[in-house]
């Protein structure tokens, strides 16, 4: 894990450092095209439970007061919103989050606080992980919102379906886990490319 810790503190900073420039004109686009703030900052349940506060460039309008669940052609999401989402740049101010050490580059997605109790026995072992950019779980669901969109009740699939087996997935990684594997997620994530894991095509 202490291989994990340092990939993920100095590669987070050259991150930074070398997409500065394109960092600056997300923000400016933003408060050009989008009223209201640049940044999308949420309490999530991070390592142990605890809560922290993600940072992403904000997608959608002001004060929308909608599902934790997002669909593809929402109206609650901004034109340019969806290219970030599309392109999954509303993301790269999480970078961040990982130079701090709240996150890091692979692990399970932080979810809204109220999922993690929904978590029982071995599955809360999960937990014990920092929540990550990437993961195996990200990889299979990476077209989540169109998926989603396609269903008549999406909250309750999501909870009923895609909710679990994002909990198996996780729960693998915690078992198995190898830095080793984390080079691979982190290839097949920027890539767009598929990945066997735990006996199934992610």
């Amino acid at each position: 894990m202490i291989l994990k810790q340092l990939f993920d503190r100095i590669v987070s900073l050259i991150a930074l450092l070398f997409l500065s420039w394109l960092l600056l004109v997300i923000a400016l686009a933003i408060k050009i095209k989008m009223k209201g703030p640049v940044f999308f900052v949420q309490n999530r349940v991070g390592k142990d439970g605890v809560l922290f506060k993600i940072h992403k460039f904000r997608t959608m309008v002001v004060d929308h007061h909608g599902s934790s669940v997002s669909l593809v052609g929402e109206s609650r999401i901004t034109p340019f919103g969806a290219v970030l989402r599309n392109y999954k740049l509303d993301e790269l101010p999480e970078l961040w989050d990982v130079l701090i050490g709240k996150m890091s580059f692979v692990g399970p997605r932080p979810d809204v606080p109220g999922y993690a109790d929904k978590l029982q026995g071995e599955e809360r072992n999960i937990l014990k992980l920092l929540p990550g950019i990437t993961g195996p779980a990200s990889l299979k669901y990476r077209n989540e919102e169109v998926l989603l969109s396609t269903k008549e009740n999406p909250l309750q699939y999501n909870d009923e379906v895609i909710f679990p087996d994002k909990v198996r997935l996780n729960l693998y990684y915690y078992r198995h886990y190898s830095f080793w594997m984390d080079l691979k997620i982190i290839w097949a994530t920027i890539f767009h490319r598929h990945l066997l894991y735990a006996g199934e095509l992610i």
